[in-house]
């Protein structure tokens, strides 16, 4: 075991190889219990979500592990303070766990059998937050809701998608290649250390911008928006609406076969005045609009 002064040195010798400029080292992510002080701003409790499952399907596959993780914050800044509790259980699916996720998660039928996760306990952990968080929460939203009704009374964000990794110079969205991007790695596929590695990742300040990435995070999880389905548009449209940013949908999931594109709520009336000079007429006929609220937003339930 490696004590505090052989920590020491090996942290000279980091130092040493980057001061170079030839090496860089990546450092093994130690959970931090507290970030920083609180300087008098008014904070809130945000929770992250992380779910081990035994597929893809929210409707056909199980949650094996729910992994959480309260944290204090300040919704002004996205200054993170404390962590104030985690929670990680794991769960016995009633059925054999596929061979690849056992692959990937190292958790085994032996691990999960007979273990359940009280609902009462959840619901507990998950009743001070304000916002839930979780990378790519179009996927763990609708496994979680499914079993667990509380997550279905609380907004949450996508620190996947409403975070402008780009804009900031990181050019990807899986948050192992961003804990990579900003020096750490850790043991992932496991709910808790995923949850720990995303506050870490929710603290540590954008390249860019200077701010912490949980800031503009919480300004695109609390605002509303609309999703468009340009549904039947033209084909002959199909590369000017691809130019204005619509992704094509092949219709998997029982999501519409369309061009679609998610706006803010206040720019949906010039988003449709536009598409009328699609179809040449009233798109709002043809179209179809979902209402996003942070309280709907990748939920299953839309």
């Amino acid at each position: 075991m490696i004590d505090d002064r052989d920590r020491t040195d090996w942290e000279l010798m980091a130092h040493a190889l980057e001061e170079t400029g030839d090496y860089r080292v990546i450092r093994k992510l130690r959970p931090m219990e507290r970030y920083a002080e609180s300087d008098g701003e008014a904070v809130q409790l945000g929770a992250i979500v992380d779910t081990e499952t035994t597929g893809l399907d929210p409707q056909a596959d199980e949650v094996i592990e729910l992994g959480m993780l309260l944290f204090e914050h300040a919704p002004s800044t996205g200054r993170i303070y404390r962590v104030m509790g985690t929670f990680d259980q794991l769960r016995d699916p009633g059925r054999h766990i596929p061979a690849e996720i056992t692959s990937i998660t190292h958790i085994t039928d032996d691990m999960v059998r007979g273990h359940t996760i009280d609902a009462a306990a959840v619901a507990a952990f998950i009743a001070p937050a304000t916002l839930i968080i979780a990378h790519n929460a179009a996927f763990d939203r609708p496994f979680v809701e499914r079993l667990w009704s509380v997550f279905a009374t609380k907004p949450w964000g996508c620190s996947m998608t409403q975070v402008p990794w780009r804009d900031e110079g990181i050019a990807t969205q899986k948050q192992e290649l961003i804990a990579l991007s900003e020096g750490f790695f850790y043991e992932a596929h496991r709910a808790e250390n995923d949850c720990r590695a995303l506050l870490h990742i929710l603290a540590t300040p954008l390249p860019i911008s200077g701010q912490p990435a949980l800031k503009p995070l919480l300004e695109h999880a609390l605002a509303d928006e609309a999703h468009i389905w340009a549904i039947a548009s033209p084909f002959e449209a199909k590369d000017i609406l691809r130019a204005r940013g619509y992704r094509w949908s092949s219709g998997a999931g029982g999501d519409p076969k369309a061009w679609h594109m998610t706006v803010a709520a206040d720019g949906l009336e010039a988003e449709l005045a536009f598409l009328d000079s699609i179809y040449g007429g009233d798109a709002r006929s043809v179209v179809r609009v979902d209402r996003l609220s942070p309280l709907n937003r990748f939920s299953g339930r839309i």
